[in-house]
């Protein structure tokens, strides 16, 4: 036997293994860290995304579309482009309004690109025209999309309205909001509570007022200050006014003015009454064949409670919280009558979906355990078993120590490697085997030296995988950190399994293959008698070997099947894609009408496209909102579904049985699903789009076109060009949902201010303007102050349905 142990890099690392308990804290510190990570690492469906977003309000009353996107949109354009690190710049121009959205690169700090907006808003803040009156920045973060969406309704909506329903919602969302790790909390649809004056012009005009009179009485009225203090007999006394509205019965008697002498009060000119606002939006809940309770339930109304969580936070545990307490609100706190459905819960589907996957894991895990107890031996199976997970454990503890969370991409990135973190043992272990076997060293220095014979390719074929995966880092835009988990979890378990296999694996391969000793004449014996399927593989290698005319025969052969595998992606047999379909639970209906449709005729087609849904079998229930948008996902947050707010606007989400209980995937289901939508659709000259959630990170559309022109051009030139676009795109096979994001032609009444006549009647243009905004869309001037409600109660004036409905009552 020789003597001579070697020496470098593998007698300063491995030998310290084979003595000693290093071996053993390793496998245990790194299962018990495995272990650790699993439980205190946040749990999602999908990778965070960071996508620094901000919308900017501008306020410009009474400017034209026109005029807001050429004193505002333009120039604020222009200004946010400045900024470093803006990839995308949006915007709307609206009569009176420009709605400026500036989105940063994927992975810009979020922090930092917030405050250069600010600044860079703030710094040009003497540029703004004198018709801008203020504007708001709102922060959009993927935070934002809410984990839990629960829906409310009456099982008897003549005894419960949406008016009620909201009540009872406010006072639940108050209580779910003092969670802990609840950021954002909403309340979607419903009829919030208002003191409405409804005026009437008749009444006003025998009395010598006007309604701009009684909205300044009103103002005048809800005035509160801290007017100061004095002193006076050693005590120091604050002085306040009190407001005056103190009861929505203190309206009514409010004085407004004063005619022949005499004091009028509110009631002597307007209908007073406490009691839900008009309805701008209508939101039902309709229980499908699927529900498990009451299947087939008609839409009634609802509202949907919508919480997100804070950042950072674990969404199982917040989503877990929050339903319990809801669970304990619908149990002890909300009347009897109100049926509750459980629209979105991110937890849940995030805890199954990492289940899953871990089980999927823990069976390839099983499966090549088998595999290897089979083909080497139980105890070469057993020390190769032995670095997978000691490899995933310690993958897991540093991706989350790196601020990663466990999801599918991470999951997958484990399953992908597990086929690699074998490869490192295997060899070591056939290795340590054969010079054991041998027999010409001591089963020590026959592990060294083995271990040391193969280092040069188990470190090559280690950094082989990570270079191989590199490319992963310089993916651009929202595929860059959706995939980077696993541009990190793979070298780093590869890498691992390298660590192992130069630990745990020799000491193992040592401890249980040291007296596997056996003489030369035994082996020579044994390599005599070649095993069937070495035979097997001898017989169908060796014709190639001696042939050099098969040899070019077969890669002639393999040459030409990948070629016919590269030609069924041009024929159109295999789809190209960079993910598979997702099977989610969930579908989505975004629906719009013609603009100057109004809310009830968007109801109206809303209504057909429920009873539809009605009857799909796979269908749990069914949440519409006509006028206003759902609880928003990521995908919707990036097509910023948020700002869907107008009476030709409506959407329907649409919530699907478990996969296990339904024959036919979500996208399979949608399929078949659309040819009776878009019967529907065309029926209201609506535009349909079934929306799926992607696999992957969402993008505002699948194919989009950008139409430009000259700075010189006309908007109405550009919109045309754009709809040849469009009506081009429509007829391409393969495009469905095909939309110009442009507004379309619609009526609109203008009035013009005579200023002679105006001049001689002593009104002005603002006065006119006011009078109008108040009769169409009301004013909020004052509050009433309640003591024990959560909400505020406005005070909203305004002319009744029937004054306000034409040009001839408006002109009177």
């Amino acid at each position: 036997m020789s003597a001579s142990p070697p020496k470098g890099l593998v007698a300063r690392v491995v030998a310290p293994f084979l003595d000693g308990p290093l071996a053993i804290l390793l496998v245990l510190g790194a299962l018990f860290a495995g272990l650790a990570a699993v439980g205190w690492t946040p749990r999602e469906e999908e990778p965070q995304i960071v996508v620094p977003l901000a919308d900017l309000f501008v306020q410009v009353p009474g400017a034209t579309v026109e005029e807001v996107e050429r004193l505002v949109a333009t120039p604020l354009e222009r200004h946010l482009w400045q900024i470093d690190g803006v990839e995308h710049v949006y915007s709307i121009s609206r009569p009176g309004l420009a709605i400026v959205t500036a989105r940063f690169h994927v992975g810009e700090d979020r922090e930092r690109s917030l405050v250069k907006l600010q600044t860079r808003v703030a710094s040009h803040i003497d540029e703004a025209p004198p018709i801008v009156t203020g504007w708001v920045v709102k922060p959009v973060e993927i935070d934002d999309v809410p984990i839990v969406a629960i829906a409310l309704a009456a099982e008897d909506p003549a005894l419960l309205d949406d008016h009620a329903l909201r009540r009872i919602g406010e006072e639940a969302l108050a209580r779910l909001a003092q969670l802990p790790d609840v950021s954002r909390t909403r309340i979607i649809g419903g009829r919030p509570r208002v003191v409405e004056v409804r005026l009437d012009p008749e009444r006003l005009a025998a009395r010598g007022l006007c309604a701009s009179a009684v909205e300044r009485a009103l103002a005048g009225a809800d005035a509160s200050v801290h007017a100061g203090a004095f002193a006076r007999g050693d005590q120091r006394i604050e002085l306040t006014t009190g407001a005056v509205i103190q009861a929505p019965e203190d309206v009514g008697r409010l004085v407004v003015g004063v005619h022949e002498h005499r004091p009028v009060a509110l009631d002597d000119v307007a209908e007073v009454r406490t009691g839900p606002a008009e309805a701008d939006t209508y939101t039902r809940l309709g229980l499908g064949l699927a529900d498990p309770l009451a299947p087939g339930t008609p839409p009634r109304p609802a509202v949907t409670l919508a919480i997100s969580k804070k950042r950072g936070t674990n969404a199982v545990t917040v989503a877990e919280r929050v339903l319990a307490e809801y669970a304990h609100l619908e149990r002890d706190v909300l009347p009897e009558g109100v049926t509750s459905r459980v629209l979105r819960d991110q937890g849940r589907t995030a805890d199954a979906k990492v289940d899953e996957l871990l089980s999927s894991l823990a069976f390839a895990m099983l499966t090549v355990v088998g595999l290897l107890l089979f083909t080497l031996g139980w105890r070469e199976g057993l020390i190769v078993a032995l670095a997978v997970p000691i490899s995933f454990s310690l993958a897991l503890l540093a991706s989350g120590l790196a601020g990663y969370t466990i999801n599918r991409v991470t999951l997958f990135a484990l399953i992908l490697t597990l086929g690699l973190v074998v490869d490192d043992p295997i060899t070591n272990v056939d290795n340590i085997q054969r010079h054991i076997l041998a027999g010409k060293r001591s089963a020590r220095e026959a592990v060294l030296h083995a271990v040391q014979e193969v280092l040069p390719p188990v470190l090559m074929s280690t950094l082989t995988v990570i270079v191989s995966f590199l490319p992963l880092f310089f993916i651009t835009g929202m595929m860059g950190p959706y995939m980077e988990p696993m541009a990190i979890t793979v070298p780093v378990t590869v890498a691992f399994s390298t660590v192992a296999a130069l630990s745990v694996v020799p000491w193992a391969a040592y401890r249980l293959l040291r007296n596997r000793k056996r003489a030369a004449t035994e082996i020579t014996t044994r390599a005599a008698t070649v095993p069937r399927g070495r035979r097997l593989y001898t017989r169908a290698v060796e014709p190639f070997l001696r042939s050099r005319a098969l040899r070019w025969g077969l890669l002639a052969l393999v040459l030409l099947l990948l070629a016919g595998c590269g030609g069924l992606v041009f024929i159109g047999a295999v789809p190209l894609k960079m993910l598979p379909y997702a099977d989610k639970d969930e579908l989505l209906l975004v629906i719009d009408l013609p603009e100057g449709t109004p809310l009830e005729t968007t109801d109206a087609a809303v209504r057909d496209f429920e009873a539809l849904l009605a009857d799909v079998p796979a269908v749990r229930d069914y949440a519409s909102y006509v006028g206003t948008h759902g609880p928003v996902d990521f995908n919707g947050l990036v097509r910023r579904y948020y700002l869907r707010e107008a009476p030709n606007l409506a959407e329907v989400r649409v919530q699907l049985v478990e996969r296990e209980q339904r024959s036919m995937g979500s996208h399979e289901l949608g399929l078949a699903l659309r040819p009776d939508l878009e019967i529907v659709a065309r029926r209201w000259g609506a535009n349909l789009f079934l929306v799926e959630s992607p696999p992957g990170p969402p993008v505002l559309a699948t194919v989009t076109a950008e139409v430009y022109g000259p700075p010189e051009g006309e908007h109405a030139e550009l919109l045309r060009a754009a709809e040849l676009v469009r009506d081009r795109m429509a007829r391409q096979a393969g495009l469905v949902d095909v939309d110009l994001l442009g507004e379309a032609p619609h009526t609109r009444l203008e009035f013009t201010l005579d200023p002679e006549k105006a001049a001689l009647h002593g009104v002005d243009s603002e006065g006119v303007a006011r009078t109008l905004e108040l009769a169409l869309s009301g004013v909020e001037p004052a509050t009433v102050h309640l003591p024990h409600e959560r909400q505020s109660l406005p005070v909203r004036v305004m002319l009744p349905r029937e004054e306000r409905s034409g040009s001839a009552e408006l002109g009177d």
